[in-house]
């Protein structure tokens, strides 16, 4: 029998070829990434191992959605979808709850991202942040995805010195009214494709310009202004 390769890359390059051994073994390489993001549901009173077949499901569709050109190690782009899975498990449940230190947390972490992308002049990673907090980076992607889509438009996601930061800000009033139910915004950012959703993170969230974006898409700056007007319209279309 031939020796699958070690390079995760590769792995799932053979699982696009629908070498199943392949797949299995991204899946066992991973499952203590799986259950690093279990534990952190302490509070929660559920099975640890029916949290972690859910994780798991999580991971598969990681697998399955991974695209190289995302230019990020598998572990970073798998973290927020095994997240995603968790917490969709207990939405469904009526069961999903944002801790006080994981927004606290999520405060610092706009405050660092801030504060690096002045004294860099640059998009920062997920990486810078998790190194000048000195944190895991699985920490970082936790505290960000759970606070990605605030209770309301108006809810700080930036704080320091006395000023805020809002959705409100970046939306402008006319376009918070129509986007005043975050619950359905955050259906409709989902329909996205991932190129879309990926451009969305990116700009509202990571405060990349478009410039920036542009390069990481191997496009030009007018098609990523097109591509976000166009997907600004499409959520509007959808509160109206």
């Amino acid at each position: 029998m031939e020796r699958l390769p070690t390079s995760t890359l590769e792995l799932i390059r053979l699982t696009r070829e629908g070498n199943q051994e392949a797949r299995a073994k991204v899946v066992n390489d991973n499952s203590s990434l799986v259950w690093s993001i279990v534990h952190r549901f302490k509070s929660h009173n559920y099975d640890k191992e029916d949290l972690f077949q859910i994780g798991c499901i999580g991971l598969l569709k990681a697998i399955d959605k991974f695209d190289e050109s995302y230019n990020v190690q598998f572990s970073t782009y798998a973290v927020p979808i095994i997240l995603g899975e968790i917490k969709k498990f207990f939405r469904d449940d009526g069961a999903i709850k944002v801790s006080r230190s994981l927004k606290e947390l999520n405060i610092k972490i706009n405050n660092v991202r801030h504060e690096l992308s002045a004294k860099y002049n640059r998009t920062i990673t997920v990486e810078d942040i998790a190194k000048e907090l000195n944190i895991d980076v699985g920490d970082v992607i936790l505290a960000m995805e759970s606070s990605y889509y605030p209770t309301s438009l108006s809810e700080p996601f930036y704080q320091k010195d006395g000023s805020t930061l809002s959705f409100e800000d970046h939306l402008g009033v006319d376009e918070s009214e129509k986007l005043n139910n975050l619950i359905a915004l955050k259906d409709e950012l989902s329909k996205l494709d991932k190129r879309e959703q990926l451009l969305i993170y990116l700009r509202y969230y990571m405060d990349a310009n478009q410039e920036e974006i542009a390069k990481r898409f191997g496009v030009s700056q007018v098609q990523i202004s097109r591509m976000e007007r166009k997907i600004i319209e499409k959520l509007r279309k959808s509160f109206v």
